[in-house]
């Protein structure tokens, strides 16, 4: 493999820093040249120093810029992440800006980068099929890096043309995997952010309280793998050793395991095809002992179904379902509404926004728009 330039949009969350991981792992392989962030500027200036990047770029301008990380061209503003990386020339871009923010940095990586590594599931949520289309037109690669998503992405290099019957997302659960209905409702930020399995941002560790986390990833498969709704199926498997299974038509499953770290799925898409060892744990099965799978429960998870339901009714819908969701989950984590109240607001969200199509990125920022103030509507009702 020769050494390749990266981007790495997102730079100082999990999923930036455990890149960076691999980065240094790699020096001779990868080299960071775009690192950016939103408002954390103390660790992007930490990251800027190691990694001695072309560009970087923050979203909130700090009061000073120290002489130390002057060395490289600095943008900002709200499309910097976007014009550091088109004024880095890399080669691949890692797109790990949370929500539908992240839209326009994949968006343009498709335009100047050879590969894109897609950690954003919200730009294929809200413009799927306008993304899907420039990759295509481009010829650029969307290699995956969702641990669920590799996991299909890699069990799917062994099929040899043979039809895949359906893809089987697995899901932990969330922090609220085992609590009532009812005491869900009133669940505490502090509650829901303790994941039992996964180190992520406080945003994605809500989604999967909420399990509309797992929504969002049927529609993001779907996109990728071309799959239809009613053959993408869900599986809460509480050990998060199976990221997730094809099923063939002959009735085979393949699975793709390993012990919960995302450097797993993140190295897989810097090196792809190769693989790059990081000093994993070794998946011990005898002191696992069992593995268990459930169904989803959709009476206490209802924005799954909710998600399930945006996909098939196409449109606008899973525009609106995230840009509600995200409205939400802010307020939720500055305790304005309690947990319970998150998919209250994306129901109402989604019965009040009128269908529309999606033509263009225009068409999803509008449709965003609509979403987050019916969403802000029923967070006034509910304060």
């Amino acid at each position: 493999m020769q050494k390749r330039t990266i981007a790495i949009l997102g730079a100082t969350g999990s999923i930036g820093t455990q890149a960076l991981d691999i980065v240094s792992r790699y020096p001779d392989r990868f080299s960071a040249v775009c690192l950016t962030a939103h408002r954390s500027s103390e660790k992007l200036f930490d990251l800027v120093r190691k990694f001695r990047p072309r560009c970087a770029a923050l979203n909130l301008e700090p009061e000073t810029l120290p002489d130390d990380v002057r060395f490289c061209e600095w943008f900002f503003g709200a499309d910097s992440s976007v014009r550091a990386l088109c004024a880095s020339g890399a080669q691949d871009a890692l797109c790990a800006i949370v929500g539908i923010a992240g839209l326009d940095a994949v968006w343009a990586a498709l335009d100047v980068c050879q590969r894109v590594l897609l950690a954003n599931k919200e730009a294929l949520v809200t413009g799927g099929t306008l993304v899907m289309q420039k990759a295509a037109e481009r010829n650029v690669p969307l290699l995956p890096v969702d641990s669920e998503h590799s996991a299909i992405f890699q069990c799917l290099q062994a099929r040899q043309g043979n039809p895949v019957r359906r893809l089987l997302l697995t899901a932990s659960g969330g922090a609220l995997r085992d609590w009532r209905r009812e005491d869900m409702y009133r669940a505490t930020v502090r509650d829901v952010l303790a994941h039992p399995t996964w180190t992520m941002g406080g945003k994605i560790t809500v989604d999967c309280a909420s399990m509309v986390n797992k929504g969002l990833e049927i529609i993001e498969a779907h996109h990728l793998f071309g799959m239809p709704a009613d053959r993408i199926d869900v599986v809460v498997h509480p050990q998060s050793v199976v990221h997730s299974m094809i099923e063939f038509e002959d009735g085979a499953v393949l699975a793709q395991t390993g012990m919960p770290d995302m450097r797993g799925p993140i190295g897989y898409a810097m090196g792809w095809p190769e693989r790059l060892p990081y000093d994993a744990r070794p998946l011990d099965f005898f002191a696992l002992g069992h593995l268990d799978f459930l169904a989803p429960d959709f009476e206490r998870f209802p924005a799954l179904k909710m998600a399930i339901a945006s996909l098939k009714a196409g449109g606008n819908a899973p525009v609106v379902l995230n840009g509600a969701n995200e409205a939400a989950v802010g307020a939720f984590l500055r305790e304005q509404i309690p947990f319970g109240h998150i998919p209250e607001v994306i129901g109402r969200a989604l019965e009040s926004v009128p269908r529309a199509e999606i033509r263009s990125i225009a068409d999803v920022y509008a449709a965003d728009a609509a979403a987050r103030s019916a969403a802000e509507n029923a967070i006034r009702r509910c304060t």
